[in-house]
């Protein structure tokens, strides 16, 4: 009985495979693409090896990413629908797939597909349509953060990435603001990314401004989740010399005193945070107040 089981089951995920490989020819014709989308996205999470499957498939991402250019036309003016969004936002997340696979990530990389995606991060409608679109974007580069990997970072970079995600941590929905402030976190937890945050005054202080308001919102309208994110990136900044000096002079108030006490009553781990960050700050002040110092003329 147990063999017949085992049997079935077998021939159930042949079936399966079938269809997978089914959906992702369908992919390529502009025909059958909508539907093929729709069901591929309801798999990623089931099909272990279903990213090099994509890539590797002829003509699989340049369909995807035709998916993707197709809707820039309704971004300005901002007149995308819902149904729009929910196509492309099929498409991104099977990118997303591709982006988080340790076998296609080096080449997703060089590809340079994150770039496709920052005209989403640019849009500032808040229509739902264009919310679900920036937070999926945001997704993908998520993903990409989460592997810590070493060259992400270095990529990540070399483009626009840090002031569109401190755009959005500033005026996003309280979902997006988190994968934004996430995202800024991965960088921060990098050394050469703290480093290059930390280079110029200009880069710092912009960081900080973002931060710095974000605090003061969270003072109105909690969110623990957000808060976290928030403290990790202030902590982090500490661990830098220069920033350390310059938090000494602009690190919110409420971070200093019992504003949070309520909503972080039950998390230990950003109350630890928060503790070591005023610790960090008041451990070996110099007398020196400018900060991180100004580039040299």
């Amino acid at each position: 009985m147990l063999a017949t089981g085992a049997a079935v089951s077998t021939s159930l995920a042949q079936v399966d495979r079938e269809k997978i490989y089914q959906w992702i020819n369908e992919l390529s014709s502009p025909e059958t693409r909508e539907n093929a989308l729709l069901e591929l996205s309801k798999k990623r999470e089931s099909v272990p090896d279903l990213a090099p499957m994509l890539w590797h498939s002829c003509g699989t991402i340049a369909a995807l990413l035709q998916e993707i250019v197709n809707i820039y036309p309704s971004i300005n003016p901002p007149t995308l629908t819902a149904h729009q969004s929910n196509r492309v936002c099929n498409a991104l997340a099977l990118l997303q797939c591709v982006a988080s696979h340790p076998e296609t990530r080096s080449a997703f990389l060089a590809a340079h597909i994150p770039l496709f995606l920052y005209p989403f991060l640019h849009t500032v409608s808040k229509t739902r349509p264009f919310e679900y679109l920036r937070l999926t974007s945001l997704g993908v580069i998520g993903a990409l953060v989460k592997t810590d990997e070493q060259e992400v970072i270095n990529f990540l970079l070399t483009t626009e990435i840090i002031p569109l995600c401190l755009r959005i941590m500033e005026s996003g929905s309280e979902l997006s603001k988190t994968v934004a402030t996430f995202i800024l976190q991965k960088i921060l937890l990098d050394d050469t990314g703290l480093a290059y945050i930390c280079q110029t005054y200009e880069r710092f202080s912009h960081v900080a401004m973002i931060l710095g308001k974000m605090v003061l919102q969270l003072s109105k309208e909690p969110s623990a989740r957000l808060l976290k994110h928030v403290v990790r990136c202030y902590l982090r900044l500490s661990d830098n010399s220069r920033a350390r000096e310059a938090l000494r002079q602009c690190l919110p108030d409420q971070l200093k005193d019992t504003t949070f006490a309520q909503v972080l009553k039950d998390d230990t781990t950003t109350k630890r945070w928060l503790a070591q960050l005023v610790k960090n700050l008041q451990e070996g002040q110099v007398s020196d107040p400018r900060g991180i110092p100004l580039p040299q003329q």
